[in-house]
């Protein structure tokens, strides 16, 4: 498949009503490309890194020839886990991918078609696009198309119910813009979710190994301003991954363009910001760091300069 980068939809202020619209729910997974030749499935991450050994589970496609934009779901109890997919995005092993796909499978979830065959739909309209994707038929245990909806506000109250993390409302009339954020495209997210450059790692207490809390930042034209210190959500196995992820990044001198205060930067091994990681917080506090922050995991399908 030639480089490519999906869609993206821009943060909107309030869910748009009327039939030139169509409403999908967010689901809280990794967005992928999906281009299936010849039986075989590859999967392309948001910067276009191959992520295809990650998931064998989705290796046996049940439709040939098409390119397929898409949504990698973890669900644990019926609920989509970003926390458990986050294990399984940086797996580059086989017998490491195929032992947790056991453990925990994913589903793809389909919302567009780019091509079908030797025909590009890229030009077409949403409306037509959703058209071919039904006609797929993608409905089986691990490849699922979700249903759309016409009313906005009824979808974006039941998710809220149901806990789940927001809405997407797209103008039927858009077409396909490979790496274009645009604006019929929004999202609408019930939980204050951010994505964040880690700077630094902090040791457990009592421990110089055992990873405790990491130090993030935000990109900016001056470089990478301080946000704060996460610490919450790091334990276990997440912790493992991470401090495994973060080995060979230590570099001398903190990252940060601003002043980290002594309480943090003491004791922190201070690492390359090539790394991008989720939190969820209550926004920023006066002084620009996030309030009470937890940690869900690591981003493999972003990189820093996606956060500019």
């Amino acid at each position: 498949m030639a480089a490519m980068r999906p869609m993206l939809a821009t943060r909107g202020t309030h869910v748009p009503a009327g039939g030139e619209w169509q409403h999908e729910v967010k689901w809280d997974g990794m967005r992928v490309l999906v281009d299936v030749r010849r039986g075989t499935t590859r999967l392309f991450s948001r910067n276009e890194n191959d992520a295809t050994v990650s998931f064998p589970e989705l290796a046996g496609p049940p439709v040939d020839d098409v390119l397929l934009d898409g949504e990698v779901v973890a669900f644990v109890d019926g609920m989509p886990s970003f926390g458990a997919l986050a294990e399984r995005m940086h797996v580059s092993r086989a017998d490491r991918a195929r032992a947790l796909a056991e453990r925990c499978p994913v589903t793809l979830l389909m919302f567009d078609v780019l091509r079908v065959g030797d025909r590009d739909l890229l030009d077409e309209p949403l409306g037509e696009r959703r058209a071919i994707l039904e006609s797929l038929d993608l409905n089986d245990d691990r490849w699922q198309t979700p249903p759309v909806y016409d009313d906005g506000q009824m979808l974006f109250d039941a998710t809220y119910q149901q806990a789940l993390e927001g809405i997407v409302s797209k103008r039927l009339t858009s077409r396909y813009r490979p790496g274009l954020r645009s604006k019929d495209w929004l999202k609408f997210a019930h939980r204050r979710r951010e994505s964040f450059v880690v700077g630094g790692w902090r040791p457990e207490t009592d421990s110089r190994d055992r990873l405790g809390a990491v130090l993030i930042g935000q990109p900016s034209a001056d470089g990478l301003l301080y946000r704060g210190k996460v610490g919450s959500g790091i334990a276990g196995r997440k912790a493992l991954v991470l401090r495994e992820v973060l080995a060979g990044l230590s570099r001398t001198g903190s990252p940060f363009v601003d002043l980290v205060p002594k309480e943090d930067a003491a004791g922190t091994t201070w690492v390359e910001p090539v790394l991008v990681v989720d939190v969820e917080s209550l926004g920023p506090s006066s002084q620009g760091r996030v309030r009470q922050p937890s940690y869900i995991g690591t981003r493999a399908d972003l990189t820093p300069e996606d956060l500019t």
